[in-house]
């Protein structure tokens, strides 16, 4: 398969309280480690705020992808994703991801609502990459 776009970041320090640079220098900043989780938390993000903030992005212009192609017009609206990490369920150690996926749709029913949101769940990149891995839940705001 020939890639489209291929996106490249480093991770340098000491992992979750290190550092993160995209190969083009857009992204270049401090990770840590949030409170919740032991760390110092503060101004810094953690690899939980730019899964949210990417699997958000993509999930909202499949939205858009899917609400086009049906001659919706969506306008007016947000996708929050809530990425949260949880001990491994199967007795292994590690760890595992959760997301929920809220949109805010004005001018349609939630019924139709829905109807999107599972047609997008299924176009975007994010949901696919990791459908089987993380449990995903969608709700309309």
């Amino acid at each position: 398969m020939s890639a489209l776009y291929t996106a490249s970041a480093t991770a340098s320090g000491d992992g979750r309280n290190g550092h993160v640079r995209s190969s083009d220098g857009v992204l270049d900043f401090d990770l840590a480690v949030p409170k919740e989780m032991g760390g110092p938390g503060g101004a810094h993000s953690n690899p939980e705020q730019l899964f949210a903030a990417g699997y958000a992005a993509c999930f909202h212009s499949a939205l858009k992808l899917v609400a086009r192609n049906e001659k919706i017009d969506l306008t007016d609206t947000a996708i929050t994703v809530d990425v949260s990490i949880n001990p491994k369920t199967d007795g292994t150690p590690g760890f595992q991801l959760a997301a929920t996926i809220e949109a805010e749709l004005a001018g349609v029913d939630d019924d139709k609502a829905l109807q999107l949101l599972e047609a997008a769940h299924q176009v975007c990149p994010y949901s696919n990459a990791t459908r089987g891995n993380i449990e995903v839940k969608l709700a309309v705001a």
